[in-house]
């Protein structure tokens, strides 16, 4: 039950993130609220990345990389959680 659950929530926050993304390309949905509920849940997440990995030209890269990250950190919690259910 705790391993669905956090696999889940995380199932969620990718989801999130994946629209929160495409939302950048579109300034007007920035605006929106579902524009700023999401830009509060997920810059703090991306904002991390960004600190580290500069954009390559026009495109930030870092959202890829923030992603991979949060799937190792899934991978990873969901294994520690197997051993101790």
């Amino acid at each position: 039950m705790i391993y669905y659950i956090i696999a889940q929530a995380f199932t969620i926050y990718t989801f999130m993130l994946i629209a929160y993304i495409l939302l950048s390309w579109v300034p007007a949905a920035q605006n929106s609220a579902v524009g700023r509920f999401l830009a509060a849940v997920c810059e703090p997440y991306l904002g991390f990345f960004r600190k580290f990995i500069p954009p390559i030209g026009m495109i930030d890269i870092s959202p890829i990389v923030a992603l991979f990250a949060l799937r190792f950190i899934q991978q990873g919690l969901l294994i520690v959680v197997s051993y101790i259910v």
